[in-house]
């Protein structure tokens, strides 16, 4: 993983912010416009590296390669130079059709997934020249000042330099579903996971807002080098090593069927053109033509059914890997159950089940414009209940304190609403 600390070197998070500010050569104001362009030709984009694209003819080569393909190639070959050309043209149409059928299927879930990461380019507020402004988040450089907001996708490793409330969504890095609250002040531990005063790339910030100093981009990020280390190589599926041992094993036994055939016909004395054509149409009789159209038939069927439940098959191998999955060993949270918060049923002091206590910390959720996993959830069960309550004044979630206030005018007057822990109340 990046960050790593090598021969005793610190985690980032591990340093202040003025140690890993003369670190990076920059200072806590900001840069400018040029010094940003200048890092960002040393560091390179705050991006992924692509994966390395494919040519029509180079994926028609790989499927071409195919034992069974090579097999059919030279069966129609042979056929049609012996005169059989109607023969040879079929074998050919055949092996071409399932060729261009999987090419196609590839290249169009590969388009679509391309499209899609376009769709969704994102965008991050940086302090340049003085002033806060956005830019693309390729355009992030370490040295940067970012500051995330409630809502915002973290578009780079950053240590906090102050915060107000700010929780994040780091799922996508530990699987943990909720929020963890991000703080400045250096940490001693060595573990991402702990790390109260770093935000990481591809965590969601969830409430409040901070500012950060850039520290690491693209691969140089937790996120990036998890993700470049998936996009290292392409592993062969089991359907592809099966179907490829099958096509050597027809290969082989054709081949040595052809070559014993063939002597035996010229030993006996037959013309060669007559055991050529017998040959062959053993060769061709051995060979299971349609096996490369109906696989790709069959796995083309599946990833048509699998888009129709807004799923973008880029390999139609898995198709087959996920039919024969035995047992599947999946983090449950956010996949198999949804990782949301919902609210059950709230109780007064009294500790007796209460509406009142439910919809009171609605209205401060409304109104006081937290969003927490339970402010949602105290929304979510209470969707009206700020209509005709206005707010006079709020004071955020305070960690520290761990209370937060509302005071609002509604209908019965003036009130007071104050969420935290029981013991702060």
């Amino acid at each position: 993983m990046a960050h790593a600390p090598v021969a005793g070197k610190p985690h980032f998070w591990n340093l202040s912010p003025q140690a890993l500010s003369e670190q990076l050569g920059c200072g806590l104001e900001g840069l400018s416009h040029a010094e940003a362009q200048a890092r960002l030709e040393r560091h390179g984009p705050n991006a992924d590296a692509p994966p390395q694209a494919r040519g029509l003819l180079t994926a028609i080569g790989r499927r071409l390669r195919e034992p069974l393909s090579l097999i059919l190639l030279g069966a129609g070959a042979v056929s049609a130079a012996t005169g059989d050309g109607v023969g040879g043209g079929i074998i050919v149409t055949i092996l071409g059709l399932s060729i261009g059928l999987d090419t196609v299927q590839e290249g169009r879930a590969t388009r679509a997934a391309e499209m899609l990461r376009r769709a969704v380019a994102l965008r991050a507020e940086v302090l340049r020249d003085g002033a806060f402004r956005q830019v693309p988040v390729e355009e992030v450089v370490p040295g940067d000042i970012m500051r995330v907001r409630a809502g915002d996708i973290i578009a780079a490793d950053a240590l906090v330099l102050d915060s107000d409330a700010f929780t994040a969504g780091e799922a996508a890095l530990t699987g943990e579903p909720y929020p963890v609250e991000k703080r400045p002040g250096a940490v001693v531990t060595a573990s991402a996971a702990e790390a109260r005063n770093a935000l990481f790339r591809g965590a969601v910030a969830q409430t409040g807002e901070a500012r950060a100093l850039v520290v690491g981009t693209g691969r140089n990020t937790l996120f990036g080098a998890a993700a470049a280390v998936l996009g290292e190589g392409q592993e062969v599926s089991a359907f592809q090593r099966d179907m490829h041992a099958f096509g050597l094993i027809t290969a082989r036994l054709t081949l040595a069927l052809v070559v014993v055939v063939l002597a035996t016909h010229m030993l006996f004395g037959r013309p060669v053109l007559e055991s050529l054509m017998f040959a062959v149409a053993l060769a061709v009789g051995l060979t299971p033509e349609l096996l490369p159209m109906i696989t790709t038939v069959t796995l083309s069927r599946g990833a048509l059914r699998m888009a129709g439940r807004k799923v973008i098959v880029k390999r139609l191998a898995a198709i087959h890997d996920l039919g024969a999955m035995t047992v599947l060993c999946t983090d449950k949270t956010g996949t198999l159950t949804q990782a949301e918060i919902a609210l059950a049923r709230s109780l007064d002091a009294a500790g007796q089940e209460s509406a009142e206590a439910a919809r009171l910390g609605a209205i401060a959720a409304s109104l006081g414009g937290d969003r927490g996993a339970l402010d949602a959830a105290l929304l979510a069960s209470h969707p009206d209940a700020a209509q005709g309550w206005a707010l006079l004044q709020r004071h955020a979630f305070d960690f520290t304190r761990r209370v937060g206030s509302v005071w609002a005018q509604g209908p019965g007057g003036r009130l007071l609403i104050v969420k935290g822990a029981p013991e702060a109340v």
